[in-house]
């Protein structure tokens, strides 16, 4: 067995409504680098919390060989805490500072151990994450740590956990927020470990990095050999199959209920025949009784092993269907939001931003523009400014964190309040284009999942009067598992207006069909 792992037997957990999210799950995962994927509402991050013992199963147990750090989705730090308390090295280095003045005691020396170079292990890891503008030197480590981006944040906790050199890594969506840059030193921290990591995370970038995919779906974890490209040229081949078999099920269940008609028509035939026979009493009567009991007897046979056939039918239909994934698309058309070539949408006129750049901004027809740049350099800044300046046509923006609705109401309310002119089947046949139908319009927001809310508030504000014609999104690929992903990049396809986007996902840009990328420097808004 590998030297680290973790291992999961008969794990139970539920909701706390009761609904069981695992029941009597068993699963082990071996040291190298293991991606952990599934719909938003599986249950990806909770397991992480299990593992890391934040969280307690109903029954079952955990198992982790060797040490073990985690790194949580959002993590929020207090500005005024010291640096070196933050990393978790606060206390020896008071050790370690007291030792070299001379005035060390024997409980410092236990603090200190074997790590008299903590500091500049801490600072050499601070630097190969990019961290050079929060802490430069040694010094820097006694003072607060300030306002940090939450690509920064990110940085420094999974250096606080680094420093631990744990030998089980777990990351919960580690390269949201992170510029290109800081994805690229995260990538390699990744494959440098030497134990077992487990990361969730929709980046495919760093899911193509990892030596095999865990896919948690219904309440069961399948591992998978090999990267997520592997991963999906499997589940590809699986759907294939699945999709002939599912079709030849159907074809054989129509079959059985044809041969099902045609065994009723005989035998109705033949009942009518043998009460012809007997009403004309052409035999005995007792050999007419005898005769008419082994023709009912047998047109129950032959009845019965019909209903049966088309029976087993229907189950290997239900079967075959059962395989089959729920890869639906959104599917929206948008005229009202088209954009004019030539019209002008953004003008943003020598504008100095609270980080301190000048920028000058025009948007001029169905442009889709890219604004990237470091993290902390005030892109969402630049995104506030841009609102504030009034844009010359209706806009709306999707903010990282969903809000744009009223959470107790349904999806077809909000709906409903944003376009207060469309009636309830526009509104309907409106969102079962977002994949909401039937009842699930009816659902309150705040019953929704991580997917089900991303599709809630791209239909609130794509529906919204008057269309949008402008949509500002500020990381919206955060959180998102990929089929969340495909809708939201489906929904923009279909979006003819104008596109400011914030976004370090450099997949998604390309297949929403960027025109032009701005980054945003510390003096300025440059054309990349």
């Amino acid at each position: 067995m590998s030297n680290t792992f973790l291992s999961l037997s008969d794990v139970a957990f539920s909701w706390p409504d009761g609904e069981p999210l695992f029941d009597g799950l068993d699963a082990v995962i071996a040291d190298g680098r293991t991606g952990l994927v599934g719909l938003n509402g599986s249950g990806k991050s909770t397991l992480l919390r299990l593992i890391a013992g934040e969280m307690t199963p109903e029954r079952g147990s955990v198992t982790a060989a060797g040490t073990l750090a985690y790194l949580p989705q959002d993590i929020t730090l207090d500005t005024g805490v010291q640096i070196d308390r933050i990393l978790g090295i606060d206390e020896m280095r008071k050790s370690l500072h007291r030792i070299e003045s001379g005035d060390g005691s024997p409980q410092d020396f236990e603090v200190v151990q074997d790590n008299w170079d903590i500091e500049e292990v801490a600072l050499s890891l601070l630097h190969r994450l990019g961290l050079e503008s929060i802490v430069a030197g040694v010094e820097d480590l006694d003072r607060p740590v300030g306002a940090l981006s939450g690509g920064e944040t990110i940085l420094l906790g999974l250096t606080s956990l680094l420093l631990r050199e744990p030998t089980v890594l777990l990351l919960d969506e580690p390269t949201n927020n992170l510029d290109d840059e800081a994805r690229e030193r995260l990538y390699g921290i990744v494959e440098q470990f030497s134990g077992t990591v487990v990361v969730v995370s929709h980046d495919r970038a760093l899911l193509d990095r990892m030596d095999s995919i865990a896919e948690l779906r219904a309440g069961g974890l399948r591992i998978f050999g090999g990267n997520y490209s592997v991963y999906e040229a499997i589940i590809a081949a699986e759907q294939a199959n699945a999709e002939a078999a599912v079709r030849d099920a159907r074809a054989d269940m129509q079959k059985q209920k044809r041969e099902l008609v045609e065994a009723r028509i005989k035998l109705d035939r033949r009942k009518r025949y043998g009460q012809k026979m007997f009403d004309t009493k052409r035999e005995p009567k007792i050999v007419m009784n005898m005769r008419k009991r082994q023709a009912e007897e047998s047109a129950g046979k032959l009845r019965n092993n019909h209903i049966a056939k088309v029976d087993d039918a229907k189950q290997s239909l239900a079967d075959a269907e059962a395989s089959l994934r729920d890869d639906r698309e959104v599917r929206v058309d948008l005229p009202d939001t088209e954009v004019h070539p030539g019209q002008v949408v953004v003008h943003l006129d020598e504008t100095r931003l609270r980080s301190g750049q000048q920028v000058s901004l025009d948007v001029v027809g169905p442009e889709r523009i890219a604004l990237t740049g470091r993290n902390g350099i005030g892109k969402t800044t630049l995104l506030d400014a841009v609102i504030a300046s009034g844009p010359k046509v209706p806009f709306k923006a999707l903010p990282q964190r969903l809000d744009v609705f009223d959470e107790s109401a349904s999806v077809a309310e909000n709906v409903a309040a944003a376009a207060p002119h469309a009636n309830p089947e526009q509104i309907r046949a409106q969102l079962a284009r977002f994949l909401f139908r039937g009842n699930d319009s009816d659902k309150a927001v705040a019953t929704l999942s991580g997917g089900e809310r991303l599709r809630a508030a791209l239909a609130t504000i794509l529906l919204a009067e008057p269309a949008p014609k402008l949509l500002l999104l500020d990381e919206p690929t955060n959180n998102l598992d990929l089929p969340s992903l495909a809708h939201l990049t489906q929904a923009v396809n279909s979006y003819r207006g104008a596109l400011l986007v914030v976004s370090h996902d450099k997949q998604f840009l390309r297949d929403i069909g960027v025109t032009r990328s701005l980054a945003l420097t510390d003096e300025d808004l440059v054309t990349e």
